[in-house]
């Protein structure tokens, strides 16, 4: 089933951290989007920086088992390699 809660509903309101780079303009950007509606380039980055991650874990393989990919990885498989790198297996 796809997840419609957000990162923010399992990490909590999005807290400013004392520098700017691109991936926590990323990762802000998409703190409050359903998890279900997230591009993969998004899963993967929050796979890889720890954020929801069995929610995200599940939406990663769900995406996976039924072939789903929006074409926004920044290389083939890289939603893959994220979810390998958490611990499961795709």
């Amino acid at each position: 089933m796809a997840e419609t809660r957000c990162v923010a509903d399992f990490e909590g309101e999005w807290s400013q951290p004392d520098f700017e780079s691109g991936l926590i303009e990323r990762c802000r950007r998409y703190w409050a989007t359903p998890i279900n509606e997230l591009p993969d380039v998004m899963i993967a980055t929050y796979l890889n920086q720890e954020f929801a991650l069995a929610p995200m874990q599940n939406e990663a393989r769900r995406r996976l088992d039924i072939g789903l990919c929006d074409d926004s990885e920044l290389y083939e498989g890289q939603l893959r390699d994220a979810l390998e790198r958490s611990g499961q297996q795709p």
